[in-house]
């Protein structure tokens, strides 16, 4: 069986980070092996959330697992706590990576044209040093600007999308998967390969809702799938449609809650698009 070692947060209620990443990768057929980089008691998107930092065991845990010969056939980032837990995992991949390993890194940060509540203007510095380390990328159109120190638009074109990835990929990242790219009246996903300078793009229909952590269940569901062996364009196409069916069954739901997406409900969906 492939395994993933995924490294983000728990978010104790939230639907997000490790709960969302653990069950979805496991459903796709590959094991979860984690590094919890924090545990918040919700997710920041709340008020006065705690937050216990882990700092101190991401290293030691690595060289456990050096020690036993553990391996992995792919890493995949997501929240981290703080800049100093950016060289910790970076240090992490670079003891335990080995050659046809894949790492993808989700630079959960930012959103609508503002970063996280915890993270402050050097973040996204230090960020873009972890992404240059990666085969993938998984921003959105803000994490993405802010990764290239690009001003922000609300609005932009197709034009603007490119470039801001291409100066993404410039800075190391063989693949870009921009998330809700919104542009020219369609929505969905602009993948850029800097290996071919090619770009592909996976159109939907747009839901008329929003809800937090769906970046996160993206991001579990394209990692598991492609680890699972289905190409790039299929893990896409897999992990966007999910989302998308995840958002559908949680705005029809009378008892919806804003904080999260009901995931659990549309795992038979997903289940369908990874036999297919």
């Amino acid at each position: 069986m492939k395994r993933i070692l995924t490294i983000q947060d728990i978010s104790c209620v939230g639907k997000c980070s490790l709960t969302v990443a653990l069950p979805i990768i496991s459903a796709a057929g590959v094991e979860a092996a984690i590094i919890p980089t924090a545990v918040l008691s919700t997710h920041t998107m709340f008020k006065n959330f705690t937050c216990k930092d882990l700092d101190d065991q991401i290293l030691p845990i690595a060289k456990h697992w050096k020690d036993e010969g553990i391996t992995f056939d792919a890493f995949y980032t997501g929240y981290l706590a703080n800049a100093a837990q950016i060289e910790k995992v970076i240090t992490l991949i670079e003891s335990l990576k080995q050659d046809g390993n894949l790492v993808i890194i989700d630079p959960a940060m930012a959103d609508n044209g503002k970063l996280y509540p915890a993270f402050d203007s050097e973040f996204p510095k230090e960020m873009a040093k972890l992404c240059a380390k990666a085969d993938i990328v998984l921003p959105n159109i803000t994490e993405a600007c802010f990764l290239t120190d690009t001003e922000y638009r609300e609005e932009y074109d197709e034009e603007f999308a490119k470039d801001v990835v291409k100066k993404l990929a410039a800075q190391g990242a063989k693949k870009v998967v921009l998330t809700g790219a919104a542009f020219d009246g369609s929505y969905g996903v602009l993948v850029y390969d800097s290996e071919t300078d090619e770009f592909y793009n996976y159109q939907q229909e747009k839901i008329d809702a929003a809800f937090h952590g769906t970046g996160d269940i993206f991001s579990s569901a394209f990692t598991g799938s492609l680890v699972r062996g289905k190409s790039l364009e299929e893990s896409v196409k897999i992990a966007a449609d999910y989302t998308a069916e995840c958002i559908r069954i949680t705005k029809a739901s009378p008892n919806a809650n804003w904080y999260g997406v009901d995931f659990e409900r549309a795992i038979p969906f997903l289940l369908k698009l990874l036999e297919a």
